[in-house]
């Protein structure tokens, strides 16, 4: 199937040259500065060959930080890509910027040697010489549509309409085995046991700390307060207190959120954002610590306000 006929089946129409780019993964194409040619003997008389068949300014090509970093290379160098390991048929390019990767959570850890190229010019790059229509053929399209959930019904109209062809969604749906619905229930639990854990000993201290103010309560009793209104204060305070607490976590939180992103993106060397406190996320936390602050305070106050005024203050 040619290009354009691959094009012409979904309605679409080549972009320009200088619109349209394409990401070449390094990981076993050479990539060697032009330069770097003239003391490796054979290497030599290809660069001079190409120097001499190509045009004095060769297509421009951006490469990815981590190759600019990593091969040592600078924007306006020429450098010469091969499709083949063995680095035969290379052709110059020159470096015109570099870029930061797509953050991917699927490749954590991995270097990102990679660089964008005009279509026409990785066309040109990875056609067979001795294939005449290798340079207009096409083995498979990544086709990007508005709604994701429209691509079972696209699949089907196009092979209906095309028998033979094999279109399949490149991001089926989240299911069982997806790593990141897996993850995301193990943060959920994780969160739950947390949040039952923390209420447990917040409720263990309350009680402690409402123990230590027994004598103060059983004066408060002596001199006319009633367990209401006493127990309304305690309310409060634990408002209080709990807004406070729970601000005081959001606020650390994202103080200290950039610290932790730094932190992994070096270890990583990635761009991905590993930690965001968004103010969703802040209002669900005073939400959930706000209430629990609260009722722990109540239920320690309660046990000890049902206690006489002598058990009170009884040493």
């Amino acid at each position: 199937m040619s290009i354009r006929s691959a094009l012409a089946l979904f309605g679409l129409t080549a972009l320009p040259p200088c619109a349209a780019f394409a990401v070449l993964s390094l990981a076993a194409s050479p990539v060697v500065p032009a330069a770097a040619n003239e003391a490796r003997g054979p290497a030599a008389d290809i660069s001079a060959q190409l120097a001499a068949s190509s045009p004095s300014d060769p297509p421009g090509v951006l490469v990815s930080r981590q190759l600019l970093e990593e091969s040592g290379l600078a924007v306006g160098e020429v450098v010469l890509f091969s499709a083949d390991p063995r680095g035969a048929r290379p052709a110059p390019f020159r470096i015109v910027g570099s870029y930061e990767p797509r953050p991917d959570p699927m490749r954590l850890g991995s270097k990102r040697l990679e660089a964008r190229l005009h279509l026409p010019d990785l066309i040109a790059l990875m056609a067979d010489p001795s294939d005449p229509l290798a340079s207009e053929s096409v083995a498979s399209v990544n086709v990007a549509l508005h709604d994701r959930k429209d691509a079972a019904k696209f699949s089907s109209d196009l092979i209906s309409r095309m028998p033979g062809l094999i279109a399949t969604p490149t991001a089926p749906p989240p299911d069982e085995a997806d790593p990141f619905v897996v993850l995301e229930r193990f943060h959920l639990a994780i969160a739950i046991v947390t949040v039952i854990g923390s209420t447990a000993f917040l409720l263990a201290l309350m009680a402690m700390r409402a123990d230590e103010r027994r004598e103060t309560v059983g004066i408060l009793r002596l001199i006319g307060f009633t367990r209401r209104g006493i127990l309304l204060e305690v309310l409060v305070e634990g408002l209080f207190i709990a807004v406070a607490g729970a601000v005081f976590g959001v606020l650390f939180a994202t103080a200290t959120q950039g610290i932790v992103n730094r932190f992994f993106q070096w270890r990583y060397d990635t761009a991905l954002v590993f930690v965001r406190v968004t103010a969703p996320i802040a209002a669900r936390c005073i939400v959930f610590a706000v209430p629990l602050g609260v009722l722990a305070g109540l239920v320690a106050s309660w046990t000890l306000l049902r206690r006489d005024i002598v058990a009170l203050l009884r040493r």
